[in-house]
This record gives C-alpha cells, structure tokens and sequence, in this order.
C-alpha cells in the first residue's frame, strides 16, 4: 500500500481534476461524506452530543463544511468556528461554506486572537470536535494564534476527529510542527500519509482511516510513490509456499559469523532464528573459546570454531577459515556479539572486500563500519544493514535526535549514497533501498524493548536470503514476520516480559498465519491501523 507525501497527493488531486475531470467540488464532497460516515460509526452517541467544527479558510476547512452540512442534516447540534473572516474563505471550500446557511448551521468567525478569547466560553461547552484546521501542506511550525487554539483544544479533553491530518502535524515525516493536535480518530483522504504511520504521529493521529474519494487507481499509480506500508499480503507474496519435495539441500545454508566471549547469546539467537524462518543449514563460526557453548545451545546448528586471539576474539588469523567456510553458503549474516577489537576490525574489513555472497550486517558490525563507510563501496555483493537508531547516528555522524526527527529520510538517503538496503529500527521500523523505495513496517510493540531482539531480526533476514528470497524481500520479509510473532506475543501473554527466543519461537506461527492474513492492519474499502499497533 502507498504512503504519499503532501506533493505526490496534490499531484494526485490534480491530475484527477484535470486530466480525470472530477471537478475537486466532487472530490471535496467526498471527502466529507466518507469523513462524516467514519465520525459517526467512531464515536457514540453523537446525536446527544454538541459537535464544534474548527475550522481553517483553506481546502482542509472546506471537507470540514462538508461534514457539518452531513451532520446538520442528520439533526446534529454543530458549530462551525472558522478561523478567518468568511470574505476571506475562496474556491470549493467557499462554496460548501454558504451551504451552511440554508440548514442554519451557526458559523462563528474567529479571525484574530481576540475574537478567539471572546468565543472560548461559548467553545467549552462543545463536547466532541471536528479537527478542519491546516491540511498536509504545513512544513513551518504553527504560529500566532492558531497555536494559542489547538493548544485550547487539546486542553478541552473532549474526543477529536481530525480531518485529513492532525493540525500541526508533519506529514512527511511526522514530527509535530511546533504544537499539534492530538486526534483520537483521523479520516484521511485516498491514501494515508506518511506522517500518520511514523512515530510520534501516530500518537497524535489515533486511529486512522482512509476513505475513497474517487482518486482513479492508474493517476494513483501514475504518480508512482516512493513509500510503502508493508501489508500481509505482500509478505505473503513474497515468501510464498514451499514445494513438496523440498529439503534441506534446496532451503539454503547460512554461514553466521559472531560472537566473542560474554556474547555467545548473540551469537546462538542469530543463528537459531535463521533456522525458525526456514533455513534449512545453519553454520555458527565463533572463536574456539566459545565453541562448546554454541554446540550445547543451538544443536541444530552446525558449528565452526575460528582461530582466536589471545583475548578471546577472532582477527585476520580467521580469513582463511572463513572463507573455506563460505564455500557453497547463500548468505553471511555478520555483526552480533562480534566485538570491535582493533583485530576485529581487521577482519571485518578484509572480509567485505572479499566475500562474494550477500551480506546482513548487525552490531558490532555495524560499529565496524562505521569507522570506514569506503567499506561499502569497496563491497561488490548485496549488503543489508540492520541499525538501531544510535548505530545510525554513529553511521551518519549525526546523532540520535537528527535520526529519529526524520526516520525516511534518514534512511533513504544513506541507502541510496551507499547502494546498500538499510533497516532502520525502532517503533514501525523503514525499510530503505538503493533504488529510493522506502517501506514502514506496522507490526511490532513496546514489549520488544529487550536485549536480543536485534539478533533475532539479523537471523531472520539472513535466512530468508539464504532460501532465495531477493535482498529486499528478505528484509522487508524478516522485519514484518518479527513484529508480528511480538505481537502475537502481546496479545496472548501480555505487553511486555516476553524474551528475543520466544519471539524467535513464535515465528513459525506469524509465518502460518499469513495464509489468512490476520492481522492487526484490516485493509479493505477502508484502511484501519491503530498507533499502538
């Protein structure tokens, strides 16, 4: 499913009007009529209730005409507070404003700071409003008085159902422009927004729908955007069945390289999580100090005890067992638990510029490389990086804040610099590609702040790569089957104290459950998603 940006929708809208000919009236009318079902079926006992429209001059205060005329007609109380003199409201949205006047639907102008305090009294006494304020076009921070207002409605404690997007909210990257609504309901118009999905607007959107309004699909696809919500069906799609006469000579075979002493768990879950997604061989190479421990936890891994340094990790005495190793493997998954010794290192980075498989690197591989990206481009196979968002920050040479402020830029960007398919992780986790495609991830919880989790995904890419499955597949592949086996953690034992092994565990289950696509995301006519899911 599309994500779109504020710039792809317009084009969309427009070209529907133009090329389409929809007259954007219609377009307009139905947004508010999808909208006003969505109010209706979300909040009960609206028919008792005082509805407050609040309301902007431009297109997005026009769909909140609309839904006051619907709600009017259905013998709704409704105001319309307008946040400019009507003289100043134009276009689509002027005409569905003088509608109003006929079904004698109170419009109170509010154009100034002043007005606004002469009507809050009057405004307290509305127990659910309808957010019609900005639209997904606001890049600056709310200024003036209209931040004075939404503060004012945040501060009712009245239910909220905004229309389009949350005032205030950034649609592209979703962060709040200085101040936002925080909506309990969002209808949103044809497609969600990027904004709606990526944590913290999500929080301030609630639960988000998206309604029809006659957006043609070839002008959808004609526009072509660059982000994506992962959906059942299409990790379905690319998984797909296995044959009958498969075997453990056709699922592939993994080389994992990891571990160092205190980190043999790394180590195990990596390995034993590319087994739990279907790999059908698995071999764990280690240093030798650790061996017996791998042998002993994982014993359906193969293992491969590495030359060590005197401390305990591996070094360039390695190389050559490696790659004997990597002989005949699909895949090397490379990073958890490794350690960052100044031998390490020099391990690392000989292997990158000689391995001839794809590459999952986690971890302490991560903090490798980011001592020298020219790894990357020295690099001539596929290369999946999985970085939490502090790694990104040693990656980028920025930090945690510049991270977080913008997740799809962040990671699309250094995916394309870098050729490489990037898993940034974190709440709905991006999936980035060289190509600009960026995919969100809508599985996953709170409950999987807990040591391990990070290994787990790194064996869960690797060893889809390893059965076949492209670079970007596997990643997308692997990040939704880990949401999903948490939340299905969630669900049944509880939000959290649940462990990285038992989400490796529910694996299996998240994968057979794909054939009926159950889920938390219901796509049908109309898109749900809860931020909490």
């Amino acid at each position: 499913m599309y994500l779109v940006t504020a710039d792809e929708m317009q084009r969309m809208d427009r070209q529907t009007i133009e090329s389409f000919g929809i007259p954007g009236q219609v377009l307009m009318e139905n947004a508010g009529r999808g909208a006003t079902e969505v109010l209706l079926e979300n909040f009960n006992g609206v028919f008792h209730k005082k509805v407050g429209v609040i309301a902007g001059r431009g297109n997005n205060g026009g769909d909140g005409f609309v839904i006051a005329r619907y709600l009017a007609q259905r013998g709704i109380r409704v105001t319309v507070f307008l946040l400019a003199e009507r003289e100043r409201v134009a276009g689509d949205a002027r005409a569905n404003l003088d509608l109003l006047s006929a079904l004698d639907v109170p419009v109170v102008e509010m154009p100034s700071q002043e007005a606004f305090e002469t009507h809050k009294t009057s405004m307290r006494h509305h127990n659910l409003w309808v957010d019609a304020i900005l639209g997904t076009g606001l890049k600056s921070d709310v200024r003036g008085y209209f931040r004075d207002v939404i503060q004012f409605i945040n501060g009712l404690n009245s239910p909220v159902f905004a229309v389009d997007i949350p005032s205030g909210l950034n649609s592209e990257t979703g962060q709040p422009c200085g101040l936002c609504v925080r909506a309990d309901v969002t209808a949103t118009f044809a497609l969600p927004k990027i904004g709606h999905l990526i944590y913290p607007g999500a929080t301030f959107t609630g639960a988000l729908h998206v309604v029809d309004i006659g957006i043609p699909p070839h002008i959808r696809d004609s526009v072509q955007p660059r982000q994506h919500l992962l959906t059942p069906e299409a990790v379905a799609g690319y998984i797909g069945k296995r044959s009958a006469i498969a075997h453990k000579g056709t699922t592939g075979h993994l080389l994992v390289l990891s571990g160092s002493p205190g980190k043999s768990g790394a180590a195990i879950m990596t390995a034993m999580s590319a087994m739990r997604v279907g790999a059908g061989l698995v071999t764990l190479a280690t240093p030798a100090g650790i061996n017996s421990i791998a042998e002993s936890q994982a014993i359906e891994v193969m293992t491969a005890p590495l030359p060590e340094s005197a401390d305990g990790v591996v070094g360039p005495e390695a190389i050559d067992a490696i790659k004997a190793h990597l002989s005949g493997k699909q895949c090397l998954a490379l990073g958890p638990g490794l350690g960052t010794a100044d031998e390490t290192v020099d391990l690392v980075c000989r292997l990158l510029r000689e391995v001839d498989v794809p590459v999952v690197i986690d971890a302490d591989g991560l903090n490798i490389l980011a001592t020298d990206l020219q790894l990357l481009r020295s690099t001539q196979v596929p290369v999946i990086l999985t970085p939490h968002p502090g790694e990104m920050a040693r990656l980028t040479g920025g930090t945690t804040r510049d991270v977080q402020s913008d997740r799809i830029r962040c990671a699309r960007d250094f995916a394309q610099a870098y050729d490489v398919h990037l898993v940034l992780k974190g709440a709905r986790t991006v999936i980035a590609h060289p190509d600009g495609s960026v995919y969100v991830n809508p599985t996953g919880n709170p409950g999987m702040a807990s040591g391990g989790m990070g290994d787990v995904l790194t064996g869960l890419i690797a060893g889809l790569v390893t059965q076949g499955l492209s670079p970007e597949t596997a990643a997308r592949s692997g990040v939704y089957l880990h949401g999903r086996a948490a939340d299905k953690l969630a669900n049944s034992n509880g939000p959290i104290g649940f462990l990285a092994t038992d989400v490796m565990n529910g694996v299996p289950g998240a994968i057979r459950d794909l054939e009926s696509f159950g889920d938390s995301i219901s796509i049908s006519h109309r898109f749900i998603t809860r931020a909490g899911g």
